[in-house]
């Protein structure tokens, strides 16, 4: 499955310089707000010491790991949700990810412009909160008024889900997020078809200066107390430092993050941040041709894990063979694995584990 997260924030917080230290793609960083109009894309790749240990035993021709889509999205303003700035399209492009990585600035730097004019994390989180509240608002307001008149024919279902939008209307109009309301899957369910942007899970990233690290500063500190509140995620970085992080290789970073009391880089931070966001695990698959990663959903049965290589593994599913990663590694093969009694058949009821080496047995 692929994952895709949208980079968002105000102009000149960091997300295009964000964006240029954890991808390959280079988006453009300029000090005035829109220089991102159509959004960068860039796919990274997932590191995976567990794909290391993987190759050295198995000797594949190749390795693929697992990936994510990070997406550098313009600018969000005051107004937005009226089209203001770029609003629209922001928005749009907001719906086709799916978490949202929401940089906020928490630095000083009297040569980087602010749009509000000072330095307030609190204040510039509340502006993209209330400009996405405020477009769910209005998409919840269309399909009220088309459901009332299906309601007072009598429809029950109908009635249901009106009940429902009111329900979601409440929360909004008092600046509480879809995500944050506690919903039931019923009356989510409701609002499925809305793809309402208030719904996608958020890491909020405080992007701090050099000097504030690793601990961070006060105005990362005032927005990791709202994360906590909101059982939302966190990552602190120093955009800049990642900048220079991304450029050197694997034993110079060791010795530069060292420098500065890292103990993983901001690229790190926000993959497990993500991955444990969206509640994601990786199986793989191990064979001489390649060794590869697969991410799927926790809780994914076998045949549905089977669908992620291919939809035709998942409808003619019988078995998969399962090796636990540590036996792998004790034993070495996966003959080894087998003539150990390591290697277990299970069928369709398996619910697959974060790190199961696998293979998929299928009719055609």
């Amino acid at each position: 499955m692929g994952l895709k997260v949208g980079i968002v924030g105000l102009p000149n917080v960091g997300k295009s310089t964000l964006f240029n230290a954890i991808s390959s793609a280079k988006a453009e960083a300029a000090n005035y707000p829109f220089c991102t109009i159509e959004p960068n894309v860039g796919v990274i790749t997932v590191p995976d010491e567990r794909l290391d240990i993987l190759e050295k035993l198995v000797q594949p021709q190749k390795v693929i790991p697992t990936a994510i889509e990070f997406v550098d999205i313009a600018g969000l303003v005051k107004g937005a949700s009226k089209g203001e700035g770029l609003g629209n399209k922001f928005l749009a492009n907001i719906r086709e990810v799916d978490a949202i990585a929401h940089v906020v600035r928490c630095f000083v730097d009297e040569n980087i412009a602010h749009v509000a004019g000072n330095i307030d994390p609190l204040f510039d989180k509340e502006v993209i909160d209330t400009e996405l509240q405020l477009k769910d608002l209005e998409s919840i307001e269309k399909k009220t008024q088309r459901l009332e008149k299906i309601a007072k024919t009598g429809d029950a279902a109908a009635r249901k889900d009106l009940a429902n939008l009111q329900y979601f209307q409440q929360q909004l109009e008092q600046g509480i997020s879809v995500r944050s309301t506690g919903a039931s899957p019923e009356q989510l369910a409701s609002i499925k078809d809305l793809q309402l942007l208030t719904v996608k899970p958020v890491i909020y990233v405080a992007n701090i200066d050099e000097d504030s690290l690793p601990e961070g500063n006060e105005y990362s500190e005032k927005l990791r107390q709202v994360a906590q509140a909101e059982s939302a995620e966190m990552v602190t970085i120093a955009g800049s430092i990642e900048a220079q992080i991304v450029e050197l290789d694997d034993e110079e970073q060791k010795l530069f993050m060292k420098e500065y009391g890292l103990k993983e880089s901001g690229l790190d931070q926000l993959v497990r941040a993500s991955f444990q966001l969206l509640d994601l695990i990786t199986f793989f698959t191990a064979g001489e041709k390649e060794v590869r990663a697969w991410t799927i959903k926790r809780g994914w049965k076998a045949p549905k894990a089977a669908g992620a290589i291919h939809t035709d593994f998942e409808k003619g599913f019988i078995k998969t063979e399962v090796i636990k990663l540590d036996d792998y590694e004790r034993y070495g093969s996966e003959l080894a694995c087998k003539e150990a009694g390591k290697m277990a058949i299970e069928g369709k009821e398996y619910t697959v584990l974060d790190g199961d080496i696998m293979h998929f047995r299928f009719n055609v």
